[in-house]
């Protein structure tokens, strides 16, 4: 608590206050972790944030999980500044330490009566990109008739720009399709100054015409292996369907898993008229991902911005796992990519077993054909300072079962924990926008949802701006890395689908208070958590019984702030804090209610 008493101030005069103190950092394995408290009240006036710090060259680059950050080196100075200046709530930064290999840092966050969450920072230190490892790049690149024009000539640009990307030691291989096959050279060539040379020659040659035969490019792709101590990547670049050769998307991605080996695939649909399924499948299980540029935006820029990305590999065929006695489960990403330098891994996931002390988190992976590994080690407690680690680990498995029922289609199993992710955590989609809804909507979209008796199979025919709309949505909430890119209030793809769109008129007002989504119902923040099930006990606001309660439950403190009245949802019990509930507690009673709310 601060007291400060500033006079004189005469009317309309400003005067500015500085605070001067010493924090001691905490360390989260192989990095620094700063917090700073900031204003819960999201209308307040905006703030700024400005961290310096010195001696830049000891430290990675910087990463939030709460705020979307921006940071420049300057005179071996690291400065890190807010993206969004009116940003609210805590602000917590990692800065990792620059040395070795690979850096790792663990944060816990362990909540009474339930399994706990993690999250795992692994960061390239200062010697890795001095040893990243070789790479074979295959670039495969569309010249149908629809890439004429400005795309054939940013795509001939961002080819070269992916070619200048290597380095000596690397290998390429050049694929240019449209109704046939083209490439540059039989086998592999050495990267050298001569063959970058002639190669960009070749690829300024190319023009685009005839229809396009994405089958017969893929088999020309993974026709040469990858060498043996070689990372083997396949960048593939299309703006259209197949039109030649295969053209159904299912026999394609099946012959593309049987022959891809060893590569990993990175995919880029240019346009609104690319297959979605076809691009995401080819990717899914391939460590890679897939990038849409929309009509108006870059090839350049998108495939460049890959190119700085995967210039030096570092660690591959990453696995995590946990000391005895301590299971890891259900960790997101699922199919956890590669590691470059200059670009950190943020893994989400859930742990059980862990009993009094220190446990270890393990990092094995392949470089040079040898497995490497590396541990960090960290104290099991709840650190309720972490909470933001359950929303970010829920948004992204959400993000993984909207996108597996895109590509395999809804069963039962999947739309049941979608909704639970939505009670529990408050991360909707649009499977579970009707939760949110008013209840004439909420029933109709209920009974709709109960009409799938059997799992509905996915479409393989996924092109046009609203599949592109769903699968950018769906990437974003499996690859969050930080709290405000959680999608909470099912509308966020609104003007992407007709559905959402339809929806919209019946959603109530929502807003999320610790890690709670809460609903305005009947004039009460309601937490969407709380179900008839659940009995209720009333709590009149700022009374006896309300601050012995908040003594024993301090996470409500920020729920129970809300007006004109507000219903949190526990475990066995639910708590509704507003005009008329009791004012003090009878013996016994608030201990059993605590008890009961937490489980």
């Amino acid at each position: 608590m601060i007291r400060a008493r500033v006079f004189p101030i005469a009317p309309g005069e400003t005067r500015k206050i500085t605070l001067k103190y010493t924090q001691l950092l905490d360390r989260a394995g192989d990095a620094w972790r700063f917090r700073y408290l900031g204003d819960r009240n999201r209308q307040s006036a905006p703030r700024s944030f400005r961290l310096e710090v010195d001696s830049a060259a000891r430290f990675g680059d910087p990463y939030s999980p709460t705020h979307h950050v921006q940071f420049t080196r300057r005179d071996n100075r690291l400065e890190v500044t807010l993206g969004d200046n009116a940003a609210g709530g805590d602000f917590e930064l990692l800065l990792p330490l620059a040395r070795g290999l690979i850096g790792l840092s663990l944060i816990p966050h362990h909540p009474v009566g339930e399994d706990g969450y993690f999250m795992l920072l692994l960061a390239p230190g200062a010697a890795a990109d001095a040893a990243a490892l070789r790479r074979d790049l295959v670039a495969v690149i569309d010249v149908s008739g629809s890439m004429s024009g400005e795309k054939i000539q940013q795509a001939r640009s961002a080819l070269i720009q992916l070619l200048g990307s290597l380095r000596e030691g690397d290998r390429f291989r050049l694929v240019a399709f449209s109704g046939g096959v083209r490439r540059y050279a039989e086998g592999w060539t050495n990267f050298t100054t001569e063959t970058r040379r002639d190669a960009e020659s070749w690829i300024r040659g190319l023009d685009a015409e005839g229809g396009t035969n994405i089958a017969g490019a893929l088999t020309e792709a993974f026709a040469q292996a990858p060498a043996e101590q070689s990372l083997g990547v396949v960048v593939f670049l299309t703006d259209g369907q197949a039109s030649t050769g295969e053209t159904d998307p299912e026999r394609i991605v099946q012959h593309a898993e049987q022959g891809r080996g060893k590569f990993r695939v990175f995919s880029f649909g240019v346009g609104d008229d690319v297959n979605t399924y076809l691009l995401d499948r080819l990717t899914e299980r391939a460590r890679g991902t897939t990038e849409y540029i929309r009509p108006g935006e870059s090839i350049e820029r998108a495939v460049g911005a890959l190119a700085a990305k995967v210039a030096s590999p570092v660690l591959t065929d990453v696995t995590i796992s946990a000391g005895s006695g301590v299971e890891l489960y259900d960790m997101q990403p699922g199919n956890l990519p590669d590691l470059f330098a200059g670009d950190e891994m943020v893994v989400f996931g859930r742990y059980r077993g862990v009993g009094s002390g220190e446990w270890t988190v393990t990092v094995q992976g392949r470089r040079n054909g040898r497995q490497e590994e590396f541990r960090t080690s960290v104290g099991d407690h709840e650190n309720a300072d972490a909470r933001y680690i359950e929303q970010l680990w829920a948004a992204r498995k959400a993000g993984a079962l909207s996108r597996e029922i895109r590509l395999r289609g809804q069963t039962q199993e999947i739309m049941d924990a979608l909704k639970q992710l939505a009670l529990r955590y408050g991360i909707l989609t649009e499977y579970t926008s009707y939760l949110v809804q008013e209840p004439t909507v909420a029933l109709r979209r209920q009974a709709e949802n109960r009409v799938m008796q059997a799992p509905a199979a996915a479409p393989v025919d996924q092109a046009g701006a609203g599949f592109i709309g769903r699968a950018a949505q769906e990437k974003s909430m499996a690859d969050a890395f930080r709290l405000d890119a959680v999608v909470v209030t099912g509308t966020a793809t609104a003007s992407e689908l007709d559905e959402m769109r339809r929806a919209r008129a019946g959603i109530n007002p929502t807003q999320r208070i610790g890690g709670r989504l809460f609903i305005m119902r009947d004039s009460t923040w309601t937490d969407l958590g709380h179900g008839d099930s659940l009995h209720v006990v009333s709590i009149a606001p700022y009374s006896e019984a309300y601050f012995a309660l908040l003594k024993l439950l301090p996470d409500l403190r920020e729920a129970a702030a809300l007006e004109p009245a507000v219903l949190v949802a526990g475990r066995h019990a639910s708590i509704k804090i507003g005009a008329g509930g009791k004012t003090r507690w009878n013996p016994g009673e608030l201990e059993r209610l605590v008890r009961e709310f937490r489980g």
